[in-house]
C-alpha cells in the first residue's frame, strides 16, 4: 500500500504514468478528494475513449457487484480503463458494504484504475478493504482536516500554485472570516483571481472590495484592539459590526476571542516566552502570527486570560437566549467591558 501525498498523486494522474490499479481517497477534508477525483475524470482517459473506458458510479445507488464487474472488464481499443465510485460514504452502511470490494482490491485488474472516494470520515485501519490494499500496490490517500494554524500555509500554497502571491493581511482576513472547509476559502480565492485577471498579487483591499470583508473593521482588527486594550477602538469596531450584522456575526467574533485568550492562557504556562517556545507551544509556523499574542501576554495575566475565556462561554450561552433577553450586541459590549476590567 503506497502513501503518496496530494501533489504527487495529482502529478502522476496528469502525466499518466506510475499509476496504481486502486486508489482509496478518504478523509474529513473533501476538497483534496474532490480535486483528485476530478483530475482522474479529466486527464486519465482521452475524451474520445470515455464512452467505452470510463465509468462513474455514485454511492447512494451503486450496485457494488456491477462496480466490480465493470472494473474487471478490459479496456476497449485502449490500454487503460477508469472506474470511479464517488460518494462512497453514501452507501447504506457504507463501511460494511465497502468490505465487499476487498477481494477485488487484493487482485485488481492491472488495466483498470479503480478509484474509491469516501468523504467525511476514514475507513478503519482494521477494515478488510484497507488490509487488502496494504498487500497490493494500492494507493491510500488520507485527506486530513486542516487545523487552524495550518490554514494560512494552505492559502499561500494554493495561490502560489495558481501563479499568484497574496498579502499577509489578506491571508489573515480570509482565514479569520471564512476559515475551513478548504473548498469555501479556495472558492473565494478563485473569485478574486477571476476579478484580478492579469494582476498577480491579491491584496487586503481586493478582499475587502470583492468578498465583503472590511480590512479596517473585521475580527482581525477587533482582536488586535482587544490585545492592546484599546477600549474606544474596540467599541468603534463593535458599532460597525452592529450596523453590518450579516457580515459580522457575533458568534464568529466571540469564537475568535475565545481562541485568542485560550492561546494567551497556554502561553502563560509555557516554561519561557521566547519566540521558538511560543511557536512550538501554539503549533504556529511564523513569527507574524505572534504579534497579537505578544500584546495579549503584556496586557493580560494568566488569571485574566482564564476569566476572559469564562466570559466568552457566558456570552455564548446568553446570546442563545439562555438566561438573558438582551440584544446580542449589548451582550457583546458587556463581554468586552468584563474582559477589559477583570
Amino acid at each position: 500500500m503506497a502513501t503518496p501525498g496530494f501533489r504527487e498523486i495529482l502529478t502522476s494522474i496528469k502525466k499518466g504514468d506510475s499509476l496504481s490499479p486502486v486508489y482509496v481517497l478518504m478523509g474529513e477534508e473533501a476538497f483534496y478528494i474532490d480535486k483528485l477525483t476530478e483530475a482522474f475524470e479529466n486527464y486519465l482517459i482521452p475524451e474520445d475513449d470515455r464512452d467505452f473506458n470510463q465509468s462513474v458510479f455514485y454511492g447512494n445507488d451503486a450496485d457494488l457487484e456491477l462496480v466490480v464487474s465493470t472494473a474487471q472488464q478490459y479496456p476497449v481499443m485502449s490500454n487503460r480503463k477508469l472506474v470511479i465510485l464517488k460518494e462512497a460514504q453514501s452507501l447504506y452502511q457504507a463501511k460494511t458494504q465497502l468490505e465487499k470490494l476487498a477481494p477485488y482490491v487484493s487482485h485488481p485488474n492491472k488495466t483498470t484504475v479503480f478509484v474509491i472516494a469516501f468523504k467525511g470520515d476514514k475507513l478503519n485501519a482494521t477494515s478488510k478493504l484497507l488490509k487488502a490494499a496494504s498487500g497490493t500496490h494500492a494507493v491510500v490517500f488520507k485527506s486530513e482536516p486542516v487545523k487552524e494554524y495550518q490554514l494560512p500555509t494552505h492559502v499561500k500554497d494554493y495561490c502560489a500554485g495558481l501563479g499568484y502571491s497574496i498579502e499577509e493581511k489578506a491571508v489573515s482576513m480570509l482565514c479569520d472570516y471564512i476559515g475551513t472547509p478548504l473548498s469555501k476559502i479556495f472558492g473565494e480565492i478563485n473569485k478574486l483571481i477571476m476579478i484580478k485577471g492579469s494582476e498577480k498579487k491579491l491584496t487586503a483591499t481586493d478582499v475587502e472590495k470583492n468578498i465583503g470583508i472590511s480590512k479596517d473593521y473585521n475580527n482581525f482588527e477587533l482582536v488586535k484592539s482587544v490585545a492592546i486594550k484599546n477600549y474606544p477602538q474596540t467599541m468603534k469596531i463593535i458599532r460597525y459590526f452592529e450596523k453590518n450584522p450579516k457580515t459580522n456575526p457575533t458568534i464568529v467574533t466571540n469564537s475568535m476571542l475565545f481562541s485568542f485568550f485560550q492561546k494567551i492562557s497556554i502561553c502563560h504556562y509555557l516554561p519561557d516566552k521566547t519566540e521558538k517556545t511560543l511557536l512550538e507551544g501554539l503549533g504556529l509556523k511564523s513569527s507574524w502570527q505572534l504579534r497579537d499574542i505578544n500584546d495579549g501576554l503584556r496586557n493580560y495575566n494568566a488569571m485574566q486570560a482564564v476569566n476572559a475565556i469564562h466570559y466568552c462561554r457566558e456570552f455564548d450561552v446568553k446570546s442563545k437566549g439562555v438566561g438573558s433577553y438582551q440584544n446580542e450586541y449589548d451582550l457583546f459590549r458587556e463581554l468586552i467591558f468584563k474582559i477589559f476590567t477583570n
